[in-house]
């Protein structure tokens, strides 16, 4: 079993900056694809970006391509969203999930463990 906790979420205006946390707790966590997704009030959850245990693969989801940054720090089991010029429209519960494997990192059914999720809120 591998637990996830979320943190950093919060309200910003747009422009504005926030970083996410996720730590795993559980056994080998570390060997885990990890993936951040989202879900906006009355749609669906949807992948936001994805890092491989080493780090090597981060695909994006092409909206949040130069502005999202993911990262993972392995000796502290966490895994980071780094969110730079948010929009509105970013507004969302942010999940983080993990896997075993590098396969198909955008799809949510692929990932067998997510944390409780963080609110973020984007002023105009």
């Amino acid at each position: 079993q591998v637990q996830l906790v979320e943190s950093g979420g919060g309200l910003v205006q747009a422009g504005g900056s926030l970083r996410l946390s996720c730590a795993a707790s559980g056994r080998t966590s570390s060997s885990y694809t990890r993936g951040w997704f989202r879900q906006a009030p009355g749609k669906e959850r949807e992948f936001v970006a994805a890092i491989t245990r080493n780090g090597g693969s981060t695909p994006y989801a092409d909206s949040m391509k130069g502005r999202f940054s993911i990262s993972r720090d392995n000796s502290k089991d966490t895994v980071y969203l780094q969110m730079n010029s948010l929009k509105p429209e970013d507004t969302a519960v942010y999940y983080c999930a993990a896997k075993l494997g590098s396969a198909l990192p955008q799809v949510i059914s692929t990932y067998a463990y997510w944390g409780q999720g963080t609110q973020v809120t984007v002023s105009s």
